[in-house]
C-alpha cells in the first residue's frame, strides 16, 4: 500500500459531537432545542434568555464563549460577534429535570439586543411591595 498523500483517497473529517452521555441527560423541546438562562457570573442577575441544540452546547463548551440557536434566523450565532457584547462562559450546569440549562458568563457590553444590561429591563409585571 502506498503513502503517497496523493493516492490516498480523501476522507471526511470527522465532525466534532456533543459527548452522547451529556447529549442523553438533555430533554429538548419538539425542534430539539434547550432554553438556556445566561446570568451574570458576578452580579447573580438574569441576563438574557436563549437556545441551544446539542451543537450550540458543544461548541459554547469547547471555546467558552456563549453560542446559540437563533430561532428566527435559523443559524448558530456568537454573543458579540457582531456587537463585540461577549459572553466569557465560566459555568454551565443543568437542571435536575435536563430541561433547562444555567450559563454564568463575563458580560462585556450589554446583553440585550437593544442596548440594555439585560433583556429583562423593559416590562416588570409584578413589584415585590416592601
Amino acid at each position: 500500500m502506498s503513502t503517497d498523500p496523493e493516492q490516498t483517497p480523501d476522507l471526511p473529517a470527522e465532525e466534532p459531537v456533543l459527548d452522547e452521555d451529556l447529549a442523553a441527560l438533555l430533554r429538548r423541546n419538539e425542534d430539539g432545542l434547550v432554553p438556556a438562562v445566561v446570568q451574570d457570573a458576578d452580579s447573580g442577575r438574569v441576563l438574557m434568555l436563549a437556545w441551544m441544540d446539542d451543537e450550540a452546547l458543544r461548541r459554547t463548551l469547547t471555546s467558552r464563549q456563549g453560542t446559540y440557536w437563533s430561532r428566527s434566523r435559523e443559524e448558530y450565532w456568537v454573543k458579540g460577534a457582531t456587537s463585540g457584547h461577549t459572553q466569557h462562559v465560566r459555568s454551565v450546569e443543568l437542571d435536575c429535570d435536563g430541561d433547562a440549562l444555567l450559563l454564568t458568563v463575563d458580560q462585556i457590553g450589554p446583553a440585550c439586543h437593544t442596548g440594555r444590561p439585560s433583556c429583562f429591563d423593559s416590562h416588570r409585571l409584578l413589584a415585590d411591595r416592601t
